[in-house]
């Protein structure tokens, strides 16, 4: 199912972020995890995203596993590190052709010892220039974004923040899943300025559980 079908729904649902297993066995274990979860009824669950090959391979292997031998939707989680344009569409189209139709777009971070993100020749600089180019190529895809209840750490300004943020949305995102935040205070200030804003998609609270 399209994620902005789910959320369309008007009602308070519940998903989970996943990392991808770095071996078979925890592979397996985390698998075990997610069967326990299923009987919570959860929206949907969404796996975490590297760009190096590996990492990757191991997101799409997950991916594939839960959308194959459980009822759940799964959301990809894509970024602009490391790929060019021609790569990311690659991926795109693999997920269309196995049946995976949700993607969170992010720009993603600096890869390992670098301080700063520096965009890979051919490719995207921006998560906004990602969604365009997820809408353009793969219309029916579902697109979440970021947003930040606490601030990006790299736009210091709330106004341009939203403003950013309004042009993901403007792309074609569907919705915005926020950054872990501590004070519920927070997240209703920061969709009260989504609001004014003009920005009008489902807003999903990231919430980092206690372990």
């Amino acid at each position: 199912m399209n994620v902005k079908d789910i959320y369309g729904q008007g009602k308070i649902v519940f998903s989970f972020e996943l990392f991808p297993p770095k071996s078979e066995e925890a592979s397996q274990h985390l698998f075990t995890t997610i069967k326990d979860l299923i009987p919570l009824e959860l929206a949907c669950v969404s796996v975490t995203y590297g760009a190096g090959g590996s990492t990757r391979e191991l997101t799409h292997d997950l991916l594939m596993r839960i959308h194959q031998e459980t009822d759940l939707t799964v959301i990809s989680h894509l970024t602009c590190v490391g790929s060019t344009r021609n790569e990311i569409f690659q991926i795109l189209k693999r997920y269309q052709q196995s049946g995976i139709d949700n993607i969170m777009a992010l720009r993603g971070d600096p890869p390992k010892g670098q301080t700063t993100f520096i965009p890979p020749v051919n490719g995207f600089s921006y998560a906004v220039e990602l969604v365009r180019f997820i809408k353009e190529h793969f219309p029916d895809t579902g697109v979440g974004v970021a947003g930040y209840p606490e601030g990006h750490p790299q736009t210091p300004n709330r106004l341009t923040e939203i403003e950013y943020l309004k042009a993901k949305v403007d792309a074609g995102a569907d919705y915005i899943c926020t950054q872990l935040f501590f004070d519920s205070r927070d997240f209703y200030d920061f969709c009260e300025r989504c609001h004014l804003a003009g920005i009008n998609v489902p807003i999903v609270a990231g919430i980092a559980p206690v372990t």
